[in-house]
């Protein structure tokens, strides 16, 4: 499961954002200040940092700044109220991946979050138990061991590690696997994910008859 830092002031607005990010199958921390939050990126890995600008004790840029300069490159969403060109272009500079304005409605959130990570996973090699898979060349590995799985199973497994757990429905992956003018096959899926099993075992599941996904 993929891992968000949610650093928000406001309780309310905090509370809900932790709600319905969880409701999108990320596991969250949430806090409201950014002393808390620099502490807990020392303890946990994340996959995504979710940052108020206007907070107590110093900005989220400021954080952000800090966790930069340290080597951290986890992408981050600003959520602020400001929207001058100043304020952007600071933002950015620092290293932010995007932005969301308050007030916002939850479906943007949600756009941007899987826009982001959708970049991370082309842009980055994936730890999946003790396999990484190389996104951009779409090889898996064991150690330094290059493992062959052809190019549709290989293929089927960037498509599953980009859902980031979200199931895959049926016709997506046969509309991405097969060209028009092959034909998909129910047959050879089956292979393809019976091949992945024998890497991921009970991490990929069938949603019977409607599609697969690929727990973290």
């Amino acid at each position: 499961m993929r891992k968000i830092l949610l650093l928000e002031d406001d309780q309310g607005l905090n509370e809900t954002l932790d709600d319905f990010l969880c409701e999108m199958g990320f596991y969250v921390d949430s806090t409201m200040d950014p002393y808390s939050a620099l502490d807990l990126t020392y303890k946990s890995r994340y996959d995504l940092y979710l940052f108020d600008v206007k907070l107590p004790y110093e900005s989220g840029f400021e954080l952000l700044r800090k966790l930069r300069n340290s080597g951290d490159v986890t992408p981050t969403i600003f959520i602020t109220s400001k929207d001058t060109l100043e304020s952007l272009k600071e933002g950015f500079h620092i290293g932010a991946d995007d932005y969301i304005k308050k007030p916002f409605d939850p479906d943007e959130l949600r756009c941007r979050v899987d826009a982001v990570l959708r970049r991370q996973i082309r842009e980055e090699v994936i730890h999946i138990g003790e396999y990484t898979f190389d996104a951009k060349e779409h090889k898996l590995f064991a150690g330094n061991q290059e493992i062959s799985l052809g190019v549709k199973a290989s293929k089927l497994l960037n498509l599953l590690l980009e859902a980031n757990g979200n199931m895959v429905s049926m016709d997506l992956i046969k509309d991405r696997l097969w060209s028009s003018s092959e034909g998909s096959s129910d047959g050879s899926l089956r292979v393809y994910i019976t091949n992945l099993k024998k890497y991921f075992g009970d991490r990929i599941k069938n949603i019977r008859g409607v599609g697969y996904c690929l727990e973290r």
